[in-house]
């Protein structure tokens, strides 16, 4: 019986040591292909990244919010990424409209983003204008909802940050049913624009035997770009004598004690809060 055991035991663990074998080295290249856009980020867009820091900075010295929005299905995720999170700035105000939440039905999300109009709406609500800050994060850079929202602010006396990519902006046709009736990308509205660098697709990774490039990139530059952007505006402001709030995760040790002392500050100014 022992020897059958251990027969039995060899078998599938050599199975698994040569799928794992094979894994590491798909799952290999997709992380060097993810920073290879990290590094391109890092290369390309750092003085753009710290341009946006100065003009976050200049927010947050003024005790003003900066908003963060990111029209989209995924692109949403953006905005929830430097949201009440642990090593955020309190600063930021993120824009969670219930009309682009993949929760609500993703056919409805892609529906709604592709709207004109929608943004418009969005933006208006939120009552931003003359002197406010908005961050639009979207990969693609040319859908409706996002151009809306950026026309609209722009008209309401707002400063923008745009986050996407160049090249998918650019390369995306012109009667592409998600484009806004203007055919604009983001690029070109905003006062400071950051290349997020992702492809035509978003997808990087191909496969042997399946038609369809697998595993999107946007999650990790997007992430990565604000992320970077949360840091130069720390030391942007550390640079001029500011100590900004920040989070700090309430699962740490006097997390949320720390974050209690700057709470009746944001309540109620912070809609998502």
């Amino acid at each position: 019986m022992s020897g059958g055991r251990a027969s039995k035991a060899r078998t599938p663990a050599g199975a698994e040591r040569r799928q794992m074998s094979t894994g590491d080295a798909t799952f290999r290249g997709y992380l060097d292909t993810v920073h290879g856009y990290l590094e391109r980020i890092l290369a390309e867009e750092s003085g753009a990244i710290r341009a946006a820091a100065e003009l976050l900075a200049d927010q947050i010295a003024a005790d003003r919010l900066v908003h963060v929005f990111g029209p989209g299905g995924h692109s949403n995720l953006a905005a929830q990424e430097v949201f009440f999170r642990a090593g955020g700035l309190m600063h930021i105000s993120a824009i969670l409209d219930e009309g682009t939440l993949l929760s609500n039905g993703a056919l409805r999300s892609m529906a709604i983003e592709r709207t004109p109009g929608y943004g418009r709406v969005v933006i208006s609500d939120r009552g931003l204008g003359e002197g406010d800050l908005l961050v639009l994060v979207n990969a693609y850079g040319i859908n409706a909802a996002l151009i809306d929202a950026a026309l609209t602010a722009r008209e309401r006396g707002a400063r923008l940050i745009g986050i996407s990519s160049r090249e998918h902006a650019e390369n995306t046709s012109p009667d592409h049913p998600a484009r806004h009736p203007s055919k604009a990308n983001l690029h070109d509205l905003v006062d400071v624009a950051i290349d997020s660098k992702v492809p035509i697709g978003d997808a990087v990774m191909h496969v042997p035997g399946s038609a369809e490039p697998v595993a999107a990139v946007s999650t990790f530059t997007n992430a990565y770009v604000l992320n970077c952007l949360t840091l130069a505006t720390v030391e942007a402001l550390a640079a001029r004598g500011i100590e900004p709030p920040v989070w700090r995760s309430g699962n740490a040790p006097g997390g949320d004690e720390a974050n209690g002392r700057f709470l009746e500050r944001f309540r109620g100014r912070v809609r998502s809060l």
